[in-house]
């Protein structure tokens, strides 16, 4: 963050300084968990469901904040503060500001109802050759998260890489005027919280907002294959660039093809020219991510022989999506158990299909655990039906669903009348390591996937942690 002393923030804020007269700068990163403070940092005390922020205001100036922003007056004079009346709302007012006075940055914004944290990643790990480059940690995409990830930029920064979620109308909007973007990019409209939503109608409606606030020098970079998205140029004065496997896309994969891991290998077309791909990530979803990613990268300047080197290298950055990690004993353990929606499962099964069946490796078992998935409103029992249809066509030798949200998946899987494999429903994380470690045998593969919720992580860990092999350096990551 740019420098600010606790009397410009006020000011900024439309808050009161309290303390010293607000002299004291704010020099360090903008924080809402006081076990992160650092010298000169800016605490603010958010007020959540679990916690309250203002409590921990005093330990955060011992532990070397500057000032706190909060709405609560403290007590005294020992503790530097801007109150204010809304603190989330004061936070995205700051963060606006800070990105005003960055006139050397170029905002880029992702949006999508699957696939925006790793689409972000590889955005990042293409501009970071450019300059540097700011881009959120995990999914730092809301109301909070997305301001804090903005305040990280500095006068140095050139590329701020952000996110955009909706959980209704207006909130894309909103984000939008915190962090005004230059480059849209919209992913895909697909059935994640169509349950809020109501209909994909309504969910690129919220989508569609991240175009609408471009301006008339900026980039829209719409999914061609999606043809929500597409329509999305109608709404926005920006120029439209187009990604994806359609024939008449600005950036598209010809020639695609999975290795023996699941990895894609593709070549990039673009107007320019024409150069292979091989990534390091795994599912042939992944290249939908790669084309955006490299459109963004081409509105900013890259040269195409810098954009497939860089998409080539890059490696999954956030945690707990696609990570591929294989036991001494030859078990595959992808987790992809951030979060789920039947688009990003299907994509999930359809990668296991493909790594158990890899040219060169033989046949291998292959299991998935999934829970339930959240927020899908009254179309929650048929979805999860039509993805253990799916589970079941991939040919798994046995399906876990965990907890009884994801019970519809076994009523599908058994719909398919020619699959073969097990059913096992099982209530819990630890029923469900005990499952598999009853039925696991070297070179099985095993998908890990559910809602946040679930926290389908820890299956992932206790069978890496519980796996034949506790020595130090024992596995690998792919």
């Amino acid at each position: 963050m740019i420098s600010l002393s606790l009397a410009k923030i006020a000011e900024i804020t439309g808050g009161t300084a309290h303390g010293a007269d607000g002299a004291a700068t704010v020099t360090g990163p903008v924080v809402i968990d006081s076990r992160t403070v650092q010298p000169g940092a800016l605490f603010v005390a958010v007020r959540g469901e679990r916690a309250d922020g203002n409590d921990f205001a005093a330990a955060a100036v011992a532990a070397g904040a500057a000032g706190v922003l909060t709405d609560s007056p403290p007590d005294g004079d020992g503790v530097p503060a801007v109150v204010v009346d809304d603190v989330v709302k004061a936070l995205g007012v700051l963060a606006r500001a800070v990105v005003a006075g960055l006139p050397d940055a170029t905002v880029i914004g992702v949006t999508g109802s699957s696939g925006k944290t790793s689409t972000k990643d590889l955005i990042a790990q293409l501009t970071v050759r450019r300059g540097p480059t700011v881009a959120p940690v995990g999914s730092f995409n809301n109301e909070i998260g997305h301001p804090l990830t903005a305040l990280r930029a500095d006068e140095d920064t050139r590329y701020l890489v952000l996110e955009y979620s909706a959980r209704g109308i207006g909130h894309i909007a909103y984000l939008t005027e915190v962090a005004p973007p230059r480059v849209g990019v919209v992913l895909n409209v697909g059935t994640a919280h169509i349950g809020e939503f109501g209909s994909r109608e309504m969910v690129a409606r919220a989508k569609g907002e991240l175009v609408e606030a471009l301006p008339p020098g900026g980039t829209a970079i719409l999914n061609a294959d999606d043809p929500l998205v597409r329509t999305m140029a109608a709404r926005t004065p920006a120029r439209i660039v187009t990604f994806g496997r359609a024939p008449d896309a600005t950036v598209r994969a010809t020639e695609e093809w999975l290795d023996e891991a699941g990895r894609p290998r593709f070549s990039l077309v673009t107007p320019e020219g024409t150069l292979p791909v091989s990534m390091r990530l795994h599912g042939s979803h992944t290249v939908g991510n790669a084309l955006a990613a490299a459109a963004a990268a081409r509105e900013v300047g890259m040269p195409l022989h810098e954009i497939t080197e860089a998409l080539s290298e890059a490696t999954a950055v956030s945690r707990w999506r696609m990570e591929v990690s294989e036991r001494s004993d030859g078990v595959t353990v992808v987790n992809d158990a951030y979060n789920a929606n039947p688009e990003s499962v299907r994509a999930a099964l359809d990668a296991l299909r493909h790594m158990s069946r890899g040219e060169g490796t033989g046949t291998r078992r292959a299991y998935a655990v999934l829970a339930g998935m959240a927020e899908l409103g009254a179309a929650s029992v048929t979805e999860h039906e039509k993805i253990g249809q799916h589970a079941a066509r991939c040919g798994l030798a046995g399906l876990i669903v965990v907890g009884p949200d994801a019970a519809p998946m076994l009523e599908g899987a058994k719909q398919v009348g020619s699959w073969t494999g097990e059913c096992v429903q099982v209530d819990d994380v630890g029923a469900a390591v005990a499952a598999l470690n009853e039925r696991l045998r070297p070179r099985d593969v095993v998908l890990v996937k559910g809602s946040r919720v679930a926290g389908l992580e820890r299956v992932a860990q206790a069978l890496l942690d519980d796996g034949p092999d506790e020595r130090p350096g024992g596995r690998t990551g792919a």
